[in-house]
């Protein structure tokens, strides 16, 4: 089996909407307005470029703020700080150091093989900072970041660049992502897909996949 990994809200820590609360305290005194100035900030065109790779930091920061009528010299500290923000969630981890291991029991065993991959929307500054504040990430066997791909989710040929980079079997491949769109997307391609709220959540779907193996 094949276990991708979504990083966003999944691995590592993604809260937008107190982003907007501490950094824009007046646009965002309430979570609904955060969440609503967090929608504009990061839910539009410019940050999908950005993500996609296609757009440098400081074209978004420029115009994100005009558009959004932020001040652009706050949102450049934010958007600039945003890669050392994504921290490692202890239990997503916790649960993927318990894949590396039965990965590793598998080998031994000569049973089925475990392979463990990403597929991220990051852009490549953020993706960068990731390798390097994370040396966790070493023990993927592969993955992609949009960025570096010009590519992003739900595209269906982010997924595919994926599955042919690494002769993945649609069949035998599970896509754990915290946004549903990107989950069909990968359904639509034949995976298999867990909607991501919690590693204990994602733990069970993995177990009644066939990964009985790993424990809560």
């Amino acid at each position: 089996m094949n276990v991708v990994f979504d990083f966003g809200a999944v691995l590592f820590t993604w809260r937008p909407v107190d982003l907007m609360m501490e950094c824009f305290p007046q646009r965002a005194a309430t979570r609904a307005e955060a969440g609503h100035l967090a929608h504009e900030v990061f839910g539009h065109a410019e940050w999908q470029a950005f993500d996609r790779g296609t757009i440098a930091m400081q074209d978004v920061i420029a115009q994100v703020a005009d558009r959004v009528g932020v001040d652009a010299s706050t949102l450049g500290a934010l958007v600039e700080s945003i890669g050392e923000r994504l921290t490692p969630m202890p239990e997503s981890v916790a649960l993927f150091k318990r894949l590396v291991a039965l990965r590793a029991q598998r080998v031994a065993e000569g049973a089925e093989p475990l392979r463990l991959y990403y597929l991220s929307n990051m852009p490549v500054p953020y993706a960068r900072d990731l390798e390097r504040m994370n040396a966790f990430l070493s023990e993927f066997d592969g993955g992609i970041f949009s960025g570096d791909e010009l590519l992003i989710k739900p595209e269906p040929a982010i997924y595919q660049r994926l599955q042919t980079r690494y002769a993945l079997d649609p069949a035998k491949t599970v896509f754990l992502d915290d946004l549903l769109p990107n989950i069909a997307a990968a359904q639509a391609e034949g995976w298999h897909g867990i909607h991501f709220h919690t590693a204990q959540q994602a733990t069970q779907e993995l177990q009644a996949l066939g990964l009985k193996e790993i424990d809560l």
